[in-house]
């Protein structure tokens, strides 16, 4: 009788339009029949960073298969990212790369909060991994954190106007969205500042150094948005981004104030770790309250969801842990009935890691992505036609996540002193 693994593989190949040489043939069974014989290992992990709008920290996994995966950690900022890569590489060497929970566990204090925290980097590694999971078996890495839900993933664009005070700022910035190629459905829009300082002879109460907010400036927020909503129309979503600026009353303050244009919700108004606090706003908004892109783990979700003080939790991979990290806690938040969003600011690698982790959440609402602008971030991986249409990302459904990277593009955005990892 056939092996698993050789009947994989002569399935495979039956499927192929043509192999061009017995060597090709034979590579590719042994990759197949590496992991089934336990024998596959990494071999090494190597890192390299990008410099565009922010920085972009890639790693790759390699193993004796001769199959490899990568991931992104977190960049912009990225201190230390690529050193953390490289300081955990001795661990990772000669271990079995399916062994995904039990190599991230394994780190121990390296990701529990210790002062030696190291989890941005673990995150990206635990993202490669998946990519070569997903290689050594032949699925997509939605697959194997439990199945689509979706074949595509909503995402919205992160820009506002230049001036949302002004109704022709607002109007244009309009036009420009809704003739967009990319179709956005969705739209992350900070307050008008930075705070206070479109008219700061005029607003004598304001203080810089608080956390509150003035008559002014609630008038001003109120009224910038209203402009958002009547240019963009109502077959759109608005997003309202704060970035931890404000206290409690500030924050309540603030829902009133942008309710009249019914935001998808309101992103990170206060600090962001839980305090009480988080539930008194989330039980008096009528705008739902959506945090979490800073947290790390279950741990940091865990009072968040329990005490409901949030209505959508909104993880960013390369924070949260990675994929199956992120996986645990949008199922936690599921026992809650509180959907999942996701923070990227991340290249395109980043976006389609992420996009791989939504298409697996039953309850996902939208992404944030750096990508669909049509300029050297798109093309940093190969792909055919655009990569947002209609204001989504279709799934991969190429093994791990999916896709490749383009080396003459990314050579070409190294960051200084980069060599790419041939």
């Amino acid at each position: 009788m056939l092996s698993l693994s050789r009947r994989r593989f002569l399935g495979a190949l039956s499927a192929a339009p043509r192999v061009t040489s017995w060597a090709t043939s034979l590579a590719g069974f042994e990759a197949l029949a590496a992991p089934e014989r336990g024998r596959t290992r990494i071999t090494d992990m190597r890192a390299m960073v990008l410099q565009g709008p922010r920085t972009y920290t890639l790693v790759k996994v390699v193993t004796d298969a001769g199959v490899y995966g990568i991931g992104e950690g977190y960049g912009s900022p990225g201190v230390g990212v690529k050193a953390g890569v490289l300081e955990l590489r001795p661990y990772f060497l000669g271990k079995d790369p399916l062994e995904i929970e039990a190599l991230y566990n394994g780190l121990g204090n390296r990701i529990d909060g210790s002062a030696h925290m190291l989890l941005r980097a673990v995150s990206a590694i635990e993202i490669a991994l998946w990519d070569l999971a997903g290689k050594l078996l032949n699925q997509p890495a939605a697959t194997l954190l439990g199945g689509h839900y979706r074949e595509r993933v909503r995402v919205y664009h992160e820009d506002g106007p230049s001036n949302m005070l002004d109704r022709t700022s607002c109007n244009e910035w309009a036009d420009k969205m809704k003739s967009d190629p990319a179709g956005w459905t969705a739209f992350r829009v900070s307050p008008p500042g930075p705070r206070g300082t479109l008219a700061p002879k005029l607003d004598y109460a304001r203080d810089a150094s608080n956390r509150v907010l003035t008559s002014h400036e609630l008038r001003e927020i109120r009224q910038a948005f209203e402009y958002c909503r009547d240019a963009i129309g109502w077959d759109r979503d608005l997003i309202v981004h704060c970035e931890g600026e404000y206290d409690l009353r500030a924050a309540m303050q603030l829902t009133e104030a942008i309710d009249p244009v019914k935001p998808l919700w309101l992103e990170d108004p206060m600090p962001a770790d839980f305090s009480p606090s988080w539930v008194r706003l989330t039980q008096a908004s009528k705008v739902p309250i959506g945090t979490g892109e800073n947290l790390a783990r279950r741990q940091g979700f865990k009072d968040f969801i329990l005490n409901q003080g949030c209505d959508i939790v909104q993880l960013d991979t390369r924070n949260a842990g990675g994929l199956l990290e992120s996986k645990k806690i949008s199922s936690l938040a599921e026992m809650f009935d509180l959907p999942m969003a996701a923070h990227s600011t991340g290249s395109a690698l980043n976006t389609m890691a992420t996009v791989q982790w939504a298409a697996s959440v039953r309850d996902f609402l939208v992404c944030e992505t750096a990508i669909g602008r049509r300029n050297w971030m798109d093309d940093a991986i190969v792909h055919e036609g655009p990569l947002v249409a209609e204001g989504y990302i279709a799934v991969p459904r190429k093994p791990g996540l999916g896709i490749e990277l383009n080396p003459d593009v990314v050579k070409a955005n190294l960051a200084e002193g980069e060599k790419f990892w041939d």
